[in-house]
């Protein structure tokens, strides 16, 4: 998943009934009938939720027999993580710029444990 579709899935996420359909997913692969039946929501609503979180390469589905299982696409997983995990480095770079040199931590000290 490159950078800009990365960003597409942070937008579909900015829904709360994306966000609880991902939550569930990330237990264990689910049909769309078991998702509405676990969420507010009605089952073509979980269904187009399903269809914009696969466009944003967030989710993969496969049918077994009549049903659609859905589960949380690795890779989509991994790109947001990966961004989150960038996000972080830049944080703790530009706060430790921050630090009076004689604050910054050295390379020979222990790190402390929280």
């Amino acid at each position: 998943m490159e950078t800009n579709e990365a960003g597409e899935a942070w937008d579909v996420l900015g829904d709360r009934s994306r966000r609880a359909i991902v939550t569930r997913l990330a237990e264990r692969p689910w049909a769309v009938g078991e998702l509405a039946d676990e969420l507010p929501i009605s089952r073509p609503a979980v269904s187009q939720h399903l269809r914009v979180l696969k466009s944003a390469g967030l989710v993969d589905d496969e049918v077994h027999g009549t049903r659609r299982v859905y589960r949380l696409n690795p890779a989509g997983v991994a790109a947001l993580r990966d961004q989150l995990d960038t996000f972080w480095r830049r944080a703790l770079a530009g706060y430790q710029d921050l630090l009076p040199a004689d604050r910054q931590p050295s390379e020979t000290e222990p790190e402390e444990s929280s």
